[in-house]
């Protein structure tokens, strides 16, 4: 279900369950942890990572809702399935690298909980969003609702968790949900990627770290790499009036 490859320093890791509508169960968010965690130690170093689905007209249906009746009837299997779950949205938000999100077609419930742990996300022109854990009579976990938050701002998360309703991919862009919109999402995403992929990996990385907590001080390293190797390569291609070779 969950397949990873890494191509000319981006990594891509496709949901595949199309029996289910990339529903994920339990065991599959553990697998999908371990691919992001796994594609960042690749021999070929990553420096882009995109998540998408390879099933037409969706990109996931989110938690698999199969599993929910031993969850109702067993305690013992909540706890683990919500850390399975956190674990994955965590991973994914925890890349050293940038990540893009491409949803062409639905993405449901915790589906949107996993594409807010991304850097970017780009929607194709058949995407749809519901955030729909009040329709089944749970909750999300709290750092999903406080990535929705902080992505759309209270009043949309709250429009968005408490109505339960869809979203067409114009209307996820006008509340900012996503960035991008495409006719093709993993298309738009995967020139994205070769641009970041372009770009110098070490400034991307440090840029991407000032992003993730801005509070922290990064003014040695946004001193030291004046005198650093990369530097010198933009300026020598600036001079020469040639793309950069990083």
């Amino acid at each position: 279900m969950i397949r990873s490859t890494v191509t000319n320093h981006i990594a891509t890791i496709t949901l595949h369950r199309p029996a289910a509508r990339n529903a994920i169960p339990t065991a599959q968010w553990a697998a999908l942890r371990e691919s992001i965690q796994s594609v960042g130690e690749s021999a070929d170093e990553v420096r882009a990572l995109i998540l998408r689905s390879d099933v037409p007209g969706i990109f996931s249906a989110g938690a698999d809702i199969a599993e929910f009746e031993s969850l109702q009837a067993d305690s013992v299997l909540r706890r683990p399935f919500r850390e399975a779950m956190r674990g994955a949205i965590a991973a994914l938000a925890a890349a050293p690298f940038p990540t893009i999100a491409a949803v062409d077609g639905g993405c449901f419930g915790a589906g949107v909980a996993l594409v807010l742990a991304a850097d970017i996300r780009v929607a194709g022109r058949d995407a749809a969003f519901a955030t729909t854990p009040a329709k089944l009579g749970i909750a999300y976990p709290r750092e999903d609702v406080a990535r929705l938050a902080a992505q759309v701002g209270r009043g949309q998360a709250a429009r968005m968790l408490f109505g339960a309703g869809t979203l067409t991919a114009a209307e996820a862009a006008r509340i900012g949900l996503v960035e991008i919109l495409a006719p093709i999402a993993a298309e738009v995403a995967e020139h994205l990627a070769e641009s970041i992929a372009a770009n110098a990996p070490g400034a991307v990385g440090q840029l991407k770290r000032i992003l993730v907590d801005p509070f922290a001080d990064h003014d040695t390293a946004f001193d030291d790499a004046f005198g650093g190797s990369e530097l010198a390569e933009g300026l020598a291609a600036f001079r020469a009036r040639r793309a950069a070779r990083y």
